[in-house]
């Protein structure tokens, strides 16, 4: 079974997550699929716009723990750090139907997002301090830009997380609507913009993004070195040695 599905329909690239007995847990196949169909439709002049989906129960439970593990992502070369640039560069329309839990990459990929429609059960959250690492997507960085330091310290220092209503108030989401109902509205929206000048599109983007831009690639970098370098760190040791074995991890000797 194919964990990515790739529509292509009226110049709408859909990307669903198809991996559902695994919470839509992303491992570096996954990655890799989702980085080369954004490649292809930045060079692609008949597909103008991408929806980035999941299922009406989950989104994505994140990194998947056990290929994560086996397959460590600590280098700028590798599929994941591949990913997060072509999301965080990529020039056409991106929009994302939300629905259910969004951990980890599944909410720090949505701050590169255009548009996105969320199920009133989505629930995000960025739990990366849990396992003894750091923000990445240039989340440490768009975080507190959009949600001001204090809802961001909740979200990244203490990992709690915030539903479709929070995510709604403070701008990361576009609208709320039942979780049956947010692939479809996030197709409608996305085939208006494929029928607008494509050429206007970039450019719109590209102004609106051009302030953080380079910002973003340098807090990516910084990030995914901060991040290598805790992989390798006892408190994410015990993180994910709890983790595997169920229990809650003890950070008191780290």
């Amino acid at each position: 079974m194919n964990e990515i599905l790739i529509d292509r329909t009226d110049g709408v690239m859909t990307i669903t997550l198809n991996r559902l007995d695994k919470k839509n847990a992303l491992t570096r196949d996954m990655y890799a699929a989702i980085a080369d169909a954004l490649a292809q439709t930045d060079a692609d002049a008949k597909l103008r716009v991408v929806v980035l989906q999941g299922h009406e129960t989950i989104f994505s439970a994140g990194n998947d723990i056990s290929d994560f593990l086996n397959r460590l992502a600590t280098t700028q070369e590798s599929p994941a750090f591949q990913f997060l640039r072509a999301i965080s560069t990529f020039s056409k329309p991106l929009l994302a139907a939300v629905c259910g839990p969004a951990v980890g990459i599944g909410t720090t990929m949505l701050f590169h997002c255009d548009l996105v429609y969320a199920g009133d059960n989505a629930a995000f959250s960025m739990p990366f301090v849990n396992l003894g690492l750091c923000p990445e997507a240039a989340s440490s960085y768009l975080a507190p830009q959009l949600m001001g330091y204090g809802r961001a310290a909740e979200a990244l220092l203490l990992g709690e997380p915030f539903l479709a209503e929070s995510a709604l108030e403070m701008g990361l989401i576009s609208r709320i609507v039942p979780p049956s109902e947010a692939a479809a509205l996030a197709q409608r929206q996305a085939h208006k913009l494929a029928g607008k000048p494509l050429n206007s599109l970039i450019e719109t983007k590209r102004l609106m993004k051009k302030s953080q831009a380079g910002l973003v690639a340098e807090r990516m970098q910084e990030e995914g070195a901060s991040f290598a370098h805790l992989l390798h760190e006892p408190a994410a040791r015990e993180a994910f040695t709890a983790f595997m074995e169920k229990r809650k991890p003890d950070f008191s000797k780290v």
